[in-house]
């Protein structure tokens, strides 16, 4: 279905039902699919053929809930994972392996920072971080001859820091390696980063596309723009053949806009298989078809939020790029101008303690290791999701002792407020 409006893309994307087939997405609940010859599952196999075989690797429901976010960010393909950490991994695993080397943004999720800096770096890939304001000088001297891609988020989680797209795209080409974004916080509503250079896009899709708080999962979308075959000694796993499945060369075979998503399912998920179960996938599906809607919303609340902690007195600082005060600001025009998201980081007067007791006396906003849902929640970021990192590194991911994430949800902006106020008092 050829559209243009991102809401008709929510709705309609990804799945045109034929006549008298299911209205909604069906559920294929299975593990397995019968053929009628050994010949017909060979050809499978030897990915000469369409079709299924095994759920580990892929399934109807999964594939065409991964279209419509294909859709929905202007890629060509997409594959969804059992969370969004097996989605970072894969985008970077895909064409990354032991000897290699990534550039990082410093300022991501305290889990992608681990994943990175200690479980890779055991599997012999090396990461730089840099901060993401950064000079482009400083940038270009963080690539090594072994560099492979670089990563960054939209919007970043817990800081809230915007990438400058265009700076890390520039810098990725002139090294010939592609742009990873993780664009969750933003999702393809408020930015799309393709259209900014990026080349591959992952999601923790059990942030807002499922919006609920029903579903784990992640989505790698590709935007098939990057030239692999310029570098072929660089990626010989998308150029060279793939002896695990007959000597097929991905580029080849599939194409500038379907190697990296197809070598990511024949090899990845066939000898991992974190693939996302067939319910989950329903479930974010149906999230999608309110995305936009929700998306305006949940900004909406963020921005009202934000501007009464800047006002309060027992507040130490506000960050939200939204704010005209905010370091962020500009770029969150450029790359955001219709909104960011629903989350925002602050600090209370007082410290961790302030923090903590402030948080334990929230009545609508629950304590949660969760973020971007319906329903309003908050989190102390250093004593949970980054409190594996030194004080040091905490720092660099601009994560402060003091910080509480807070992410609007559904809720009356003014009910919100009123918490947020008694909590304070």
């Amino acid at each position: 279905m050829q559209t243009t409006g991102m809401g008709t893309k929510c709705v309609q994307g990804g799945y045109t039902p034929g006549n008298g087939e299911p209205r909604q997405i069906p559920i294929v609940q299975s593990t397995t699919f019968k053929y009628a010859s050994s010949a017909e599952m060979g050809k499978l196999f030897d990915l000469e053929s369409l079709g299924y075989f095994y759920t580990r690797l892929q399934n109807p429901t999964n594939d065409f809930v991964a279209a419509k976010i294909a859709e929905l960010e202007g890629g060509t393909a997409a594959m969804l994972t059992s969370s969004g950490q097996a989605a970072s991994f894969y985008s970077i695993f895909n064409i990354a392996s032991c000897g290699d080397h990534v550039v990082s943004s410093s300022s991501i999720y305290g889990g992608s920072y681990n994943l990175f800096a200690v479980t890779m770096k055991r599997m012999g890939i090396d990461f730089t971080f840099v901060s993401p304001d950064c000079a482009a000088e400083e940038l270009d001297g963080a690539f090594r001859p072994n560099t492979k891609a670089v990563f960054g988020e939209t919007i970043a989680n817990p800081a809230l820091t915007v990438l400058d797209i265009e700076k890390f795209a520039d810098a990725a080409h002139r090294h010939g390696v592609p742009l990873i974004v993780d664009n969750t916080f933003a999702t393809p509503i408020n930015c799309r980063p393709f259209d900014w250079g990026a080349d591959i896009v992952t999601h923790s899709t059990t942030k807002y596309m499922d919006g609920h708080g029903a579903a784990v999962g992640g989505c790698i979308v590709d935007s098939g723009k990057f030239d692999w075959t310029k570098y072929p000694d660089k990626f010989p796993g998308l150029c060279t053949p793939d002896e695990s499945y007959h000597g097929v060369t991905y580029t080849e075979r599939f194409g500038p806009g379907g190697a990296y998503i197809t070598k990511a399912t024949a090899q990845l998920m066939r000898d991992f298989g974190s693939i996302q179960s067939p319910q989950n996938a329903f479930l974010l599906g149906l999230g999608l078809e309110s995305l936009h809607v929700r998306m305006k919303r949940h900004c909406e609340n963020g921005q009202a939020v934000a501007e009464y902690l800047q006002g309060s007195d027992k507040i130490s600082w506000v960050r939200y790029c939204g704010l005209k005060s905010d370091p962020y600001y500009a770029l969150g025009q450029k790359y955001l101008p219709h909104g960011s998201c629903g989350v925002v980081s602050f600090g209370v007067k007082g410290g961790r303690a302030a923090a903590e007791r402030f948080m334990g006396r929230l009545n609508i906003a629950a304590i949660e290791t969760h973020v971007a849902d319906a329903r309003t929640c908050c989190l102390h970021p250093a004593s949970s999701t980054h409190r594996q990192m030194n004080d040091a590194e905490l720092a660099a991911a601009g994560v402060s002792p003091d910080l509480v994430r807070y992410s609007c949800g559904l809720e009356d902006a003014s009910d919100l407020i009123s918490d947020i106020e008694q909590a304070l008092s």
